[in-house]
């Protein structure tokens, strides 16, 4: 079991240990981030890591205005730079809204997935895990839902033109599951169920033309309505 760490309120300075969310003595409201330089955990506003005393200035909140609408909370989101990385995040829920292009950086850059695993940390309200289409906060339509990779189990809210949807839990384990090679055996077996799908085709053409060759072709190819239906059902079977 991992014990929390002790850090410094940034506020008042007070020791608090990592997994609270407000500090007891000033009562400000705390969230940990990674160290942009040596990935330890350490509170959002810290002037300076307390593990290896680097400036904590690259993890800033570059502001809310116009960053949209949390999909679940209805509250405004805030537009977050974490060293390279940028996203919007809802306080209360702790989701993130990404677009595409800076989830696939974050997806291939070991770096970016260490500064988001300690960003998520933390508790956040249960209302993320309430299942339902939600809209996107930028064009407000609803948004599809989709199965990550197609074997993650981890259930993504997706809008094509501008971005991605993760409740607070749902983008640690996409990292997670990458990190597992899930992404690999993902690819794997699709092209599994590819070539037996092929394979599955390849044997009924070969069952149709073992027929046709026992019931004479012109059954398919007398011109009339049986013709046009043996000419569709073998375009059904070309690979």
């Amino acid at each position: 079991m991992d014990v929390p760490e002790a850090l410094n309120c940034p506020n008042c300075g007070a020791a608090v240990s990592s997994d609270r969310s407000i500090c007891e003595f000033c009562k400000s409201r705390l969230k940990t981030v990674a160290c942009p330089a040596c990935f330890g955990t350490m509170f959002l506003g810290a002037k300076f890591c307390t593990h290896c005393g680097a400036d904590a200035s690259a993890v800033a909140t570059v502001g809310s205005e116009d960053a949209g609408r949390c999909p679940r909370c209805r509250v405004s989101l805030d537009a977050i730079a974490i060293d390279s990385v940028h996203l919007r995040e809802c306080n209360k829920c702790g989701g993130m809204w990404m677009n595409a292009g800076e989830f696939e950086r974050v997806c291939t850059d070991r770096e970016r997935q260490a500064l988001i695993l300690a960003r998520s940390a933390g508790p956040h309200s249960s209302e993320a895990s309430v299942i339902k289409y939600v809209p996107c906060p930028d064009c407000e339509q609803l948004m599809n839902r989709s199965n990550f990779a197609r074997a993650s189990g981890v259930i993504i809210d997706l809008c094509r033109d501008h971005g991605v949807w993760f409740d607070a839990d749902e983008l640690p384990k996409i990292i997670e599951f990458i990190n597992s090679g899930g992404l690999s055996r993902s690819r794997e077996k699709e092209k599994a169920d590819i070539d037996a799908e092929r394979s599955r085709l390849r044997d009924e053409r070969a069952r149709l033309e073992a027929f046709e060759r026992r019931t004479g072709s012109s059954r398919f190819n007398d011109g009339g309505e049986s013709g046009g239906i043996g000419s569709f059902i073998r375009s059904l079977f070309e690979i």
